[in-house]
Protein backbone atom coordinates (compact mmCIF):
# COMPACT_ATOMS: atom_id res chain seq x y z
CA UNK A 1 0.00 0.00 0.00
CA UNK A 2 1.56 3.29 -1.15
CA UNK A 3 0.84 6.81 0.09
CA UNK A 4 -1.86 7.44 -2.55
CA UNK A 5 -3.75 4.33 -1.54
CA UNK A 6 -3.50 5.30 2.13
CA UNK A 7 -4.84 8.77 1.33
CA UNK A 8 -7.70 7.30 -0.69
CA UNK A 9 -8.55 4.92 2.12
CA UNK A 10 -8.60 7.74 4.67
CA UNK A 11 -10.77 9.86 2.37
CA UNK A 12 -13.33 7.09 1.90
CA UNK A 13 -13.37 6.40 5.62
CA UNK A 14 -14.02 10.08 6.31
CA UNK A 15 -16.92 10.11 3.84
CA UNK A 16 -18.41 7.01 5.49
CA UNK A 17 -18.11 8.53 8.95
CA UNK A 18 -19.64 11.79 7.75
CA UNK A 19 -22.62 9.96 6.29
CA UNK A 20 -23.07 8.03 9.51
CA UNK A 21 -22.92 11.16 11.71
CA UNK A 22 -25.59 12.96 9.68
CA UNK A 23 -28.08 10.13 10.30
CA UNK A 24 -30.54 10.55 13.22
CA UNK A 25 -30.12 6.87 14.04
CA UNK A 26 -26.50 7.60 14.96
CA UNK A 27 -27.56 9.94 17.74
CA UNK A 28 -30.16 7.45 18.97
CA UNK A 29 -27.49 4.73 19.22
CA UNK A 30 -25.09 7.19 20.88
CA UNK A 31 -27.73 8.08 23.45
CA UNK A 32 -28.41 4.39 24.16
CA UNK A 33 -24.67 3.79 24.60
CA UNK A 34 -24.33 6.67 27.08
CA UNK A 35 -27.39 5.56 29.04
CA UNK A 36 -26.14 1.96 29.05
CA UNK A 37 -22.72 3.10 30.25
CA UNK A 38 -24.26 5.02 33.15
CA UNK A 39 -26.45 2.08 34.17
CA UNK A 40 -23.49 -0.32 33.88
CA UNK A 41 -21.32 1.86 36.10
CA UNK A 42 -24.00 2.02 38.79
CA UNK A 43 -24.78 -1.70 38.68
CA UNK A 44 -21.08 -2.60 38.69
CA UNK A 45 -20.40 -0.41 41.74
CA UNK A 46 -23.36 -2.00 43.55
CA UNK A 47 -22.13 -5.52 42.74
CA UNK A 48 -18.59 -4.79 43.94
CA UNK A 49 -19.85 -3.27 47.19
CA UNK A 50 -22.25 -6.10 47.99
CA UNK A 51 -20.13 -9.15 47.05
CA UNK A 52 -17.17 -10.11 49.22
CA UNK A 53 -15.05 -12.42 47.09
CA UNK A 54 -13.07 -13.77 50.06
CA UNK A 55 -16.15 -15.12 51.82
CA UNK A 56 -18.24 -15.77 48.70
CA UNK A 57 -15.65 -17.98 46.98
CA UNK A 58 -14.41 -19.66 50.14
CA UNK A 59 -13.43 -23.27 49.40
CA UNK A 60 -13.49 -22.82 45.63
CA UNK A 61 -10.51 -23.95 43.51
CA UNK A 62 -7.86 -21.27 42.99
CA UNK A 63 -8.50 -20.79 39.21
CA UNK A 64 -12.24 -20.42 39.84
CA UNK A 65 -11.65 -17.89 42.64
CA UNK A 66 -9.39 -15.88 40.33
CA UNK A 67 -11.99 -16.03 37.54
CA UNK A 68 -14.70 -14.83 39.92
CA UNK A 69 -12.55 -11.98 41.26
CA UNK A 70 -11.86 -10.70 37.73
CA UNK A 71 -15.51 -11.10 36.77
CA UNK A 72 -16.70 -9.06 39.75
CA UNK A 73 -14.02 -6.44 39.11
CA UNK A 74 -15.20 -6.17 35.48
CA UNK A 75 -18.90 -6.23 36.36
CA UNK A 76 -19.52 -2.83 34.73
CA UNK A 77 -18.07 -4.06 31.44
CA UNK A 78 -20.16 -7.25 31.53
CA UNK A 79 -23.37 -5.33 32.29
CA UNK A 80 -22.64 -2.82 29.54
CA UNK A 81 -22.04 -5.61 27.01
CA UNK A 82 -25.34 -7.28 27.95
CA UNK A 83 -27.29 -4.00 27.73
CA UNK A 84 -25.83 -3.21 24.30
CA UNK A 85 -26.68 -6.72 23.09
CA UNK A 86 -30.29 -6.36 24.28
CA UNK A 87 -30.59 -2.92 22.66
CA UNK A 88 -29.18 -4.33 19.43
CA UNK A 89 -31.69 -7.19 19.43
CA UNK A 90 -34.59 -4.78 20.05
CA UNK A 91 -33.53 -2.54 17.18
CA UNK A 92 -32.99 -5.50 14.86
CA UNK A 93 -36.58 -6.56 15.44
CA UNK A 94 -37.95 -3.09 14.67
CA UNK A 95 -35.72 -1.58 11.94
CA UNK A 96 -32.88 -2.22 9.51
CA UNK A 97 -29.67 -3.88 10.79
CA UNK A 98 -27.55 -0.97 9.54
CA UNK A 99 -29.32 1.38 11.97
CA UNK A 100 -27.94 -0.55 14.97
CA UNK A 101 -24.38 -0.96 13.73
CA UNK A 102 -22.92 1.30 16.43
CA UNK A 103 -24.59 -0.76 19.15
CA UNK A 104 -23.11 -3.92 17.65
CA UNK A 105 -19.64 -2.38 17.69
CA UNK A 106 -20.02 -1.23 21.31
CA UNK A 107 -21.21 -4.68 22.44
CA UNK A 108 -18.41 -6.43 20.54
CA UNK A 109 -15.76 -4.12 22.02
CA UNK A 110 -17.12 -4.64 25.54
CA UNK A 111 -17.19 -8.44 25.15
CA UNK A 112 -13.66 -8.38 23.71
CA UNK A 113 -12.36 -6.38 26.68
CA UNK A 114 -14.12 -8.73 29.14
CA UNK A 115 -12.62 -11.83 27.51
CA UNK A 116 -9.15 -10.25 27.41
CA UNK A 117 -9.34 -9.37 31.12
CA UNK A 118 -10.33 -12.93 31.97
CA UNK A 119 -7.52 -14.40 29.88
CA UNK A 120 -4.81 -12.05 31.22
CA UNK A 121 -5.84 -12.67 34.84
CA UNK A 122 -3.30 -15.51 34.97
CA UNK A 123 -0.45 -12.99 34.61
CA UNK A 124 0.93 -11.77 37.94
CA UNK A 125 2.74 -8.61 36.79
CA UNK A 126 0.26 -5.65 36.75
CA UNK A 127 2.27 -3.72 34.16
CA UNK A 128 2.37 -6.70 31.78
CA UNK A 129 -1.36 -7.23 32.33
CA UNK A 130 -2.17 -3.65 31.31
CA UNK A 131 0.21 -3.74 28.35
CA UNK A 132 -1.08 -7.05 26.99
CA UNK A 133 -4.72 -6.10 27.63
CA UNK A 134 -4.48 -2.78 25.77
CA UNK A 135 -2.55 -4.31 22.87
CA UNK A 136 -4.97 -7.23 22.49
CA UNK A 137 -8.00 -4.94 22.76
CA UNK A 138 -6.56 -2.60 20.12
CA UNK A 139 -6.14 -5.52 17.73
CA UNK A 140 -9.67 -6.74 18.52
CA UNK A 141 -11.08 -3.23 17.96
CA UNK A 142 -9.38 -2.91 14.57
CA UNK A 143 -10.70 -6.35 13.59
CA UNK A 144 -14.25 -5.49 14.69
CA UNK A 145 -14.17 -2.23 12.73
CA UNK A 146 -12.70 -3.98 9.68
CA UNK A 147 -9.50 -1.93 9.80
CA UNK A 148 -7.04 -4.64 10.80
CA UNK A 149 -5.88 -5.61 7.30
CA UNK A 150 -5.44 -2.00 6.07
CA UNK A 151 -3.56 -1.14 9.27
CA UNK A 152 -1.24 -4.11 8.83
CA UNK A 153 -0.55 -3.15 5.24
CA UNK A 154 0.13 0.46 6.23
CA UNK A 155 2.56 -0.58 8.98
CA UNK A 156 4.37 -2.90 6.59
CA UNK A 157 4.64 -0.29 3.83
CA UNK A 158 7.21 1.87 5.66
CA UNK A 159 10.63 0.24 5.99
CA UNK A 160 14.29 0.88 6.66
CA UNK A 161 16.98 -1.48 5.34
CA UNK A 162 20.02 -2.00 7.58
CA UNK A 163 22.66 -4.49 6.54
CA UNK A 164 20.24 -6.60 4.54
CA UNK A 165 17.61 -6.48 7.29
CA UNK A 166 14.29 -4.81 6.40
CA UNK A 167 12.86 -3.11 9.47
CA UNK A 168 9.20 -2.06 9.44
CA UNK A 169 6.86 -0.85 12.21
CA UNK A 170 4.91 -4.09 11.81
CA UNK A 171 8.06 -6.17 12.32
CA UNK A 172 9.00 -4.20 15.44
CA UNK A 173 5.51 -4.63 16.89
CA UNK A 174 5.63 -8.37 16.21
CA UNK A 175 9.05 -8.61 17.81
CA UNK A 176 7.90 -6.69 20.88
CA UNK A 177 4.80 -8.83 21.39
CA UNK A 178 6.60 -12.12 20.84
CA UNK A 179 9.50 -11.07 23.10
CA UNK A 180 7.11 -10.19 25.91
CA UNK A 181 5.34 -13.54 25.60
CA UNK A 182 8.61 -15.48 25.25
CA UNK A 183 10.25 -13.78 28.24
CA UNK A 184 7.11 -14.32 30.33
CA UNK A 185 7.14 -18.03 29.51
CA UNK A 186 10.89 -18.09 30.18
CA UNK A 187 10.32 -16.52 33.60
CA UNK A 188 7.72 -19.16 34.46
CA UNK A 189 10.01 -21.98 33.33
CA UNK A 190 13.06 -20.60 35.16
CA UNK A 191 11.06 -20.10 38.38
CA UNK A 192 9.88 -23.70 38.18
CA UNK A 193 13.44 -24.95 37.65
CA UNK A 194 14.71 -22.70 40.46
CA UNK A 195 12.16 -24.13 42.90
CA UNK A 196 13.28 -27.66 41.99
CA UNK A 197 16.97 -26.84 42.37
CA UNK A 198 16.60 -25.06 45.72
CA UNK A 199 14.79 -28.10 47.13
CA UNK A 200 17.71 -30.38 46.31
CA UNK A 201 19.71 -31.18 49.43
CA UNK A 202 22.57 -32.70 47.41
CA UNK A 203 23.67 -29.34 45.92
CA UNK A 204 25.58 -26.69 47.83
CA UNK A 205 24.18 -23.12 47.87
CA UNK A 206 26.89 -21.95 45.46
CA UNK A 207 26.15 -24.71 42.95
CA UNK A 208 22.43 -23.99 43.24
CA UNK A 209 22.91 -20.30 42.44
CA UNK A 210 25.31 -21.13 39.58
CA UNK A 211 22.87 -23.61 38.01
CA UNK A 212 19.97 -21.17 38.34
CA UNK A 213 21.92 -18.37 36.64
CA UNK A 214 23.17 -20.58 33.82
CA UNK A 215 19.69 -21.98 33.17
CA UNK A 216 18.12 -18.49 33.20
CA UNK A 217 20.71 -17.20 30.73
CA UNK A 218 20.33 -20.22 28.45
CA UNK A 219 16.53 -19.92 28.45
CA UNK A 220 16.68 -16.20 27.63
CA UNK A 221 19.12 -16.75 24.75
CA UNK A 222 16.97 -19.59 23.43
CA UNK A 223 13.79 -17.48 23.69
CA UNK A 224 15.35 -14.54 21.84
CA UNK A 225 16.66 -16.85 19.09
CA UNK A 226 13.25 -18.49 18.67
CA UNK A 227 11.49 -15.11 18.51
CA UNK A 228 13.89 -13.77 15.89
CA UNK A 229 13.47 -16.89 13.78
CA UNK A 230 9.67 -16.80 14.16
CA UNK A 231 9.62 -13.16 13.05
CA UNK A 232 11.44 -14.13 9.87
CA UNK A 233 14.73 -12.45 10.73
CA UNK A 234 17.82 -14.21 9.48
CA UNK A 235 20.29 -14.32 12.36
CA UNK A 236 23.19 -13.83 9.95
CA UNK A 237 21.74 -10.42 9.10
CA UNK A 238 22.45 -9.33 12.65
CA UNK A 239 26.22 -9.53 12.16
CA UNK A 240 26.52 -5.76 11.96
CA UNK A 241 24.60 -5.39 15.22
CA UNK A 242 26.71 -8.03 16.96
CA UNK A 243 29.85 -6.15 15.93
CA UNK A 244 28.43 -2.91 17.32
CA UNK A 245 27.43 -4.74 20.50
CA UNK A 246 31.01 -6.03 20.84
CA UNK A 247 32.36 -2.48 20.60
CA UNK A 248 29.77 -1.32 23.14
CA UNK A 249 30.75 -4.07 25.56
CA UNK A 250 34.41 -3.17 25.13
CA UNK A 251 33.84 0.49 26.02
CA UNK A 252 30.58 1.10 27.83
CA UNK A 253 29.57 -2.27 29.28
CA UNK A 254 32.93 -3.58 30.45
CA UNK A 255 32.02 -3.16 34.13
CA UNK A 256 28.76 -5.06 33.68
CA UNK A 257 30.52 -7.89 31.86
CA UNK A 258 33.32 -7.90 34.46
CA UNK A 259 30.79 -8.20 37.27
CA UNK A 260 28.97 -10.98 35.43
CA UNK A 261 32.17 -12.98 34.84
CA UNK A 262 33.28 -12.31 38.43
CA UNK A 263 29.94 -13.66 39.65
CA UNK A 264 30.48 -16.88 37.70
CA UNK A 265 34.00 -17.17 39.17
CA UNK A 266 32.73 -16.66 42.72
CA UNK A 267 30.11 -19.35 42.27
CA UNK A 268 32.59 -21.76 40.71
CA UNK A 269 35.42 -21.43 43.26
CA UNK A 270 33.04 -21.28 46.26
CA UNK A 271 35.11 -18.59 47.97
CA UNK A 272 31.86 -16.99 49.15
CA UNK A 273 28.38 -18.42 49.29
CA UNK A 274 24.95 -17.43 50.62
CA UNK A 275 24.98 -17.44 54.40
CA UNK A 276 28.68 -16.57 54.80
CA UNK A 277 29.69 -13.72 57.11
CA UNK A 278 32.18 -11.52 55.27
CA UNK A 279 34.05 -8.25 55.73
CA UNK A 280 35.09 -6.21 52.69
CA UNK A 281 36.43 -2.74 53.33
CA UNK A 282 34.26 -1.14 56.01
CA UNK A 283 31.25 -3.37 55.27
CA UNK A 284 30.54 -6.44 57.38
CA UNK A 285 27.49 -8.66 57.13
CA UNK A 286 26.01 -11.94 56.03
CA UNK A 287 25.48 -12.75 52.36
CA UNK A 288 21.77 -13.07 51.64
CA UNK A 289 21.72 -13.21 47.82
CA UNK A 290 24.17 -13.58 44.95
CA UNK A 291 22.95 -11.81 41.82
CA UNK A 292 24.38 -11.57 38.33
CA UNK A 293 25.95 -8.15 38.98
CA UNK A 294 26.31 -7.93 42.77
CA UNK A 295 25.92 -9.72 46.08
CA UNK A 296 23.58 -8.55 48.82
CA UNK A 297 25.11 -8.34 52.31
CA UNK A 298 22.81 -7.78 55.30
CA UNK A 299 24.56 -5.76 58.02
CA UNK A 300 22.14 -6.85 60.75
CA UNK A 301 21.01 -3.30 61.60
CA UNK A 302 18.52 -2.87 58.77
CA UNK A 303 21.13 -1.85 56.20
CA UNK A 304 21.91 -4.01 53.19
CA UNK A 305 25.10 -3.52 51.17
CA UNK A 306 25.07 -4.22 47.41
CA UNK A 307 28.69 -5.06 46.60
CA UNK A 308 29.72 -5.55 42.93
CA UNK A 309 31.06 -9.02 42.18
CA UNK A 310 34.26 -7.56 40.76
CA UNK A 311 35.17 -6.11 44.18
CA UNK A 312 35.05 -9.56 45.77
CA UNK A 313 37.46 -10.89 43.15
CA UNK A 314 39.94 -8.00 43.13
CA UNK A 315 39.88 -6.81 46.75
CA UNK A 316 40.76 -8.37 50.09
CA UNK A 317 37.76 -10.19 51.57
CA UNK A 318 37.53 -11.61 55.09
CA UNK A 319 35.26 -14.66 55.11
CA UNK A 320 34.49 -15.53 58.72
CA UNK A 321 32.82 -18.81 57.77
CA UNK A 322 34.90 -19.99 54.81
CA UNK A 323 35.95 -23.37 56.25
CA UNK A 324 34.79 -23.15 59.88
CA UNK A 325 32.25 -21.03 61.73
CA UNK A 326 34.27 -21.12 64.96
CA UNK A 327 35.40 -17.57 65.76
CA UNK A 328 38.06 -16.32 68.15
CA UNK A 329 36.91 -13.57 70.49
CA UNK A 330 39.70 -11.24 71.63
CA UNK A 331 39.18 -8.87 74.56
CA UNK A 332 41.96 -6.42 75.46
CA UNK A 333 41.93 -4.79 78.90
CA UNK A 334 44.28 -3.33 81.48
CA UNK A 335 44.79 -2.98 85.27
CA UNK A 336 46.96 -0.86 87.52
CA UNK A 337 50.23 -2.11 89.00
CA UNK A 338 48.69 -2.68 92.45
CA UNK A 339 46.74 -5.68 91.07
CA UNK A 340 48.06 -9.25 91.19
CA UNK A 341 48.51 -10.29 87.50
CA UNK A 342 47.98 -13.98 88.35
CA UNK A 343 44.67 -13.16 90.04
CA UNK A 344 43.67 -11.03 87.05
CA UNK A 345 44.43 -13.91 84.67
CA UNK A 346 42.42 -16.35 86.81
CA UNK A 347 39.42 -14.02 86.92
CA UNK A 348 39.53 -13.49 83.16
CA UNK A 349 39.81 -17.23 82.44
CA UNK A 350 36.87 -18.01 84.73
CA UNK A 351 34.75 -15.36 83.02
CA UNK A 352 35.60 -16.67 79.53
CA UNK A 353 34.93 -20.28 80.53
CA UNK A 354 31.53 -19.29 81.95
CA UNK A 355 30.48 -17.39 78.82
CA UNK A 356 27.25 -18.97 77.44
CA UNK A 357 28.51 -19.18 73.86
CA UNK A 358 32.08 -20.26 74.63
CA UNK A 359 33.20 -23.58 73.14
CA UNK A 360 34.00 -25.87 76.05
CA UNK A 361 36.36 -28.08 74.04
CA UNK A 362 38.68 -25.14 73.36
CA UNK A 363 39.94 -23.66 76.65
CA UNK A 364 40.32 -19.87 76.87
CA UNK A 365 43.63 -18.13 77.26
CA UNK A 366 44.73 -14.91 78.96
CA UNK A 367 48.22 -13.48 78.64
CA UNK A 368 50.03 -10.46 80.04
CA UNK A 369 50.85 -8.41 76.98
CA UNK A 370 52.75 -5.35 78.21
CA UNK A 371 53.93 -3.34 81.19
CA UNK A 372 52.69 -0.03 79.89
CA UNK A 373 53.14 3.48 81.26
CA UNK A 374 49.67 3.59 82.84
CA UNK A 375 49.44 -0.07 83.93
CA UNK A 376 49.51 -3.70 82.85
CA UNK A 377 47.84 -4.76 79.61
CA UNK A 378 46.18 -8.19 79.16
CA UNK A 379 44.64 -10.06 76.23
CA UNK A 380 41.81 -12.55 76.80
CA UNK A 381 40.87 -14.94 73.96
CA UNK A 382 38.22 -17.64 73.75
CA UNK A 383 36.27 -19.39 70.97
CA UNK A 384 32.59 -19.22 70.08
CA UNK A 385 30.76 -21.43 67.58
CA UNK A 386 29.30 -18.68 65.38
CA UNK A 387 30.49 -15.15 64.51
CA UNK A 388 26.97 -13.71 64.76
CA UNK A 389 26.73 -11.19 67.59
CA UNK A 390 30.50 -11.01 68.12
CA UNK A 391 30.31 -7.48 69.55
CA UNK A 392 27.65 -8.55 72.05
CA UNK A 393 29.86 -11.40 73.27
CA UNK A 394 32.81 -9.04 73.76
CA UNK A 395 30.58 -6.57 75.57
CA UNK A 396 29.29 -9.25 77.96
CA UNK A 397 32.86 -10.38 78.70
CA UNK A 398 34.01 -6.82 79.47
CA UNK A 399 31.01 -6.20 81.74
CA UNK A 400 31.79 -9.41 83.62
CA UNK A 401 35.42 -8.29 83.99
CA UNK A 402 34.26 -4.94 85.37
CA UNK A 403 32.07 -6.65 87.97
CA UNK A 404 34.92 -8.98 88.97
CA UNK A 405 37.38 -6.08 89.29
CA UNK A 406 34.94 -4.17 91.48
CA UNK A 407 34.50 -7.22 93.66
CA UNK A 408 38.27 -7.78 94.06
CA UNK A 409 39.09 -4.05 94.39
CA UNK A 410 41.15 -4.10 91.20
CA UNK A 411 41.36 -0.74 89.50
CA UNK A 412 41.37 -0.08 85.77
CA UNK A 413 44.07 2.45 84.88
CA UNK A 414 43.22 5.77 83.35
CA UNK A 415 45.55 8.57 82.24
CA UNK A 416 46.53 11.17 84.85
CA UNK A 417 48.21 14.40 83.79
CA UNK A 418 50.09 16.89 85.99
CA UNK A 419 50.53 20.44 84.70
CA UNK A 420 53.48 22.43 86.07
CA UNK A 421 53.79 26.10 85.16
CA UNK A 422 57.37 27.38 85.32
CA UNK A 423 58.18 31.05 86.00
CA UNK A 424 54.73 31.80 87.42
CA UNK A 425 54.26 35.04 89.41
CA UNK A 426 53.48 34.83 93.15
CA UNK A 427 49.83 35.22 94.13
CA UNK A 428 50.53 38.54 95.88
CA UNK A 429 52.07 40.02 92.74
CA UNK A 430 49.01 38.97 90.65
CA UNK A 431 46.68 40.57 93.20
CA UNK A 432 48.61 43.85 93.20
CA UNK A 433 48.69 43.93 89.40
CA UNK A 434 44.93 43.57 89.25
CA UNK A 435 44.30 46.64 91.43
Amino acid sequence: MDLNEIAEFMHSAARSVGAEVTSPWFYLQLGLILVGAGIALGVGAAIRSRIDITSFAMGWPAPLRLFMRVLVGSASTAVFALLMTLARLVMLSSTWPSRSYLLSVAASLAFAWLIIRLVTSVIRNPFIVRLVSLAAWLVAALSILGLLEPTIEALDSVSIVLGGLRLTPLLLIKLGVMLIVALWLTSIASNFVESRITRSADLTPSIQVLLIKVIRLALMVFAVAVVLSAAGINLSALAIFSGAAGVGIGFGLQKIVANFISGIILLADKSVKPGDLITIGDSTGRITEMKTRYISVAAGDGREFLIPNEDLVTQKVVNWTYTDKNTLVKVNFGTNYEADPRLVRKLALDIAAAAPRAIKSKPPNCILVEFAEAGMKFSLTFWISDPDGLDNVKSDAMLALWDAFKREAIQVPYPVREIRVRGALPVETIAEASK
